[in-house]
């Protein structure tokens, strides 16, 4: 075995020297190689970060069963950038990809040359001519002059891009779809300059649209003509039909079992239809939606729904039909869409029975960015705004305007150190002599997992006195018309899955003035699954007397 010590560097030099050297040998014969190779290493790794004239000096101890080897280097003075001559030739010279890149160059004059640095720069320059559609370009010059006297290095990089090519014709396999559909996900077309990024996107959008199991979207260069390069589109149809069965728990909900029937293409004009049917001791729901892509699958969708389900709202027990219609279109990040829906509710308080209808058209936009892991951001921001109304005249039992918005926002101001916030509003606008014929759906009640954790799932609203059976009052929650929800909280990683978490919690569902806040403070532990993060808190009251601690368990990313 051997041993060996490095003295005299630092920093950058000391890591690539180690690097170099590698672990200590074992066996006699590695032993040798490395003794009669450990001055070129060193020397070799100083060259890579320009450092040409070194001092070595080695000191060895044959001491058993272990020999030690001492390196001592002096590094010497660096070599310095000199001239830098970086050229583009061919229509390279007028892309700006290229310019920017060149821009951006890792060295400049003046720096201590860096090998690495030089080499990257280099295969950049060379894959970005491939990635542009620049098939025939190559390096005309590619040096570096070394001189070891001045300690100088004269950069020469030249690059001949030749002429760039364009995007020829786009064959598809046998979809079964019809090929109005496959053009409208296609982002690119016949003489437009070729483009890496605009392939690949171009692939992500049929891969989106559940159509597919597999996409291959090739370019075949080598039968390119008139640079023209055709497109080769490969696409596998998904399975027919495919079941999910999902089980869950959650505080607000308790168990849950869930089955879901998905059919990605009923169709060669591309419609779906998926049918979900979820139970829990809460609110068991069915739903039914089949959706129709307009012009564009991804970016412009009409939906059409079924749904039933029953629902606790405070103290009511609540049974919900809905039929529905929504052509929802995306720009970028915003996504704006167009409402209508028939809701019959029926609702039980206190031995009378309700019943209520309404068609309510709306309208919708939605606005959501993110930063980092999809189950664990590293900073967002979600933003909803909803607005929806009834007529009496039009369909529906009473006059009503039902507004909404929600608010979702994390920052990570240091390493470890991240905060969620989160922020909803709420208000019905609705007549004094119809305040009672609200429908539980409607109106608007706080508390629970997503909401203020230290009360019960939705059991924070406007509250009315009723008489019991033996003719005393109970306080029962029947919602408020109007709803403002926060909280804040802040996170702590001990590990990169582990993590601490204080928060607060605040708001209140009320009827008009009647605002009378609750605010919930609590702790947690957080555990980072793939599936997003798996939230068990403790929160208190901080309004109440005498309140019980509440454990709210979640599971899944903030947003």
């Amino acid at each position: 075995m051997l041993e060996y010590q490095l003295k005299g560097l630092e920093g950058n030099l000391l890591q690539n020297a180690r690097a170099w050297l590698g672990e200590g040998p074992e066996s006699g014969q590695e032993r040798a190689n490395f003794l009669s190779t450990a001055v070129e290493r060193v020397e070799n790794s100083l060259k890579a970060l320009g450092y040409y004239n070194p001092n070595i000096k080695t000191v060895l101890k044959r001491t058993e069963p272990v020999w030690s080897l001492e390196i001592t280097v002096i590094p010497g003075d660096p070599v310095i950038i000199g001239v830098i001559s970086i050229r583009l030739l061919g229509a390279a010279a007028d892309d700006e990809a290229f310019q920017e890149l060149v821009s951006k160059a890792p060295f400049a004059e003046g720096d201590v040359f860096n090998h690495g640095d030089y080499e990257r720069f280099k295969t950049r320059l060379l894959t970005l001519g491939q990635e542009r559609g620049y098939f025939d370009a190559g390096l005309s010059q590619s040096r570096v002059n070394i001189n070891v006297v001045s300690d100088q290095a004269d950069i020469y990089l030249h690059f001949e891009s030749g002429k760039r090519y364009r995007f020829g014709s786009v064959d598809y396999s046998q979809a079964g779809l019809n090929p109005a559909l496959l053009t409208q996900l296609q982002p690119i077309h016949e003489g437009d300059y070729f483009d890496q990024g605009r392939l690949q996107f171009f692939q992500n959008q049929l891969q989106r649209t559940g159509y597919f199991s597999g996409v291959v979207v090739t370019p075949l260069i080598d039968k390119a003509a008139d640079y023209r390069v055709p497109l080769s589109v490969t696409l596998y149809r998904a399975r027919r039909h495919s079941f999910d069965v999902g089980l869950g728990y959650s505080t607000d909900t308790r168990e849950r079992v869930s089955a879901t029937w998905r059919t990605p293409s009923l169709n060669r004009y591309g419609h779906s239809q998926q049918t979900r049917i979820s139970y829990s001791q809460v609110n068991p729901s069915g739903q039914f939606t089949y959706s129709i892509p307009m012009s564009h699958p991804l970016d412009d969708v009409i939906r059409l729904s079924a749904s039933l389900e029953n629902d606790k709202f405070g103290n009511i027990e609540s049974r919900l039909w809905e039929l529905g219609a929504l052509r929802e279109r995306r720009r970028g990040k915003w996504v704006y869409s167009i409402s209508g829906r028939e809701l019959t509710e029926s609702w039980e308080l206190k031995n009378t029975k309700f019943n209520s209808n309404y068609a309510l058209p709306g309208f919708a936009i939605s606005h959501s960015s993110r930063a980092g892991s999809v189950v664990d951001p590293s900073g967002g921001f979600t933003q909803l705004y909803k607005l929806e109304g009834a007529s009496a005249d039009f369909g529906s039992d009473i006059d009503l305007v039902r507004m909404t918005a929600n608010f979702s926002y994390i920052m990570t101001p240091a390493p470890q150190h991240r905060v969620v916030s989160r922020a909803g509003l709420g208000a019905v606008f609705i007549s004094d002599e119809d305040r009672d014929k609200l429908s539980p759906s409607l109106g608007f009640f706080a508390g629970g997992s997503q909401s203020i954790r230290a009360y019960g799932y939705q059991s924070i609203g406007n509250e009315i006195d009723v008489l019991r059976d033996n003719g005393t009052e109970q306080t029962v929650v029947v919602g408020g018309d109007r709803l403002l929800t926060a909280s804040l909280e802040y996170q702590y990683y001990f590990t990169p899955t582990w993590r601490g978490a204080v928060f607060v919690d605040a708001g209140d569902a009320f009827d008009s003035s009647d605002f009378n806040i609750n605010v919930g403070p609590g702790f947690g532990v957080h555990y980072v699954s793939q599936v997003g993060a798996i939230r068990l808190d403790l929160a208190n009251s901080a309004s109440d007397d005498n309140p019980a601690w509440r454990v709210v368990l979640n599971i899944g990313a903030e947003f």
